[in-house]
């Protein structure tokens, strides 16, 4: 009984369905994460070292990826930067950098803003 209790709380509260990672509030690793994929056009990205600075101006993560299933973290030597005005959504890209690479709205090279552009709408269309 009691159990039946719990779970008609829980479904009318809304919490049944929800996946744990639609439960979560995303992190600026996780916005960078998605910007490599949206960048790359890749549904799976496999990270290595993940590094997240909230409390910088502006704050900002940088991590190591790869495309392929299988690389360990230590071989893992593509990377990419990403800078935002806010640590939460909407976290509101300003930058991003994919090896020497960098992309953003004042850059002089057309296509790199393009593609700067082409991330941003995407991740406002995730809600990020």
């Amino acid at each position: 009984m009691r159990k039946r209790i719990v779970l008609a709380i829980a479904a009318a509260s809304g919490f049944i369905g929800l996946s744990p990672a639609a439960a979560q509030t995303p992190k600026i690793e996780d916005v960078c994460v998605q910007v490599a994929k949206h960048l790359l056009l890749a549904d799976t990205l496999q990270t290595g070292v993940v590094q997240s600075f909230p409390e910088l101006k502006p704050p900002g993560a940088r991590l190591t990826y790869s495309t392929r299933e299988g690389v360990e973290k230590k071989d893992m030597v593509d990377s990419i930067e990403c800078e935002f005005q806010n640590t939460s959504a909407p976290f509101n890209l300003q930058r991003f950098c994919v090896s020497s690479t960098c992309y953003g709205p004042n850059e002089r090279n057309d296509a790199n803003k393009r593609r700067f552009e082409e991330v941003r709408a995407l991740l406002q269309r995730d809600g990020m």
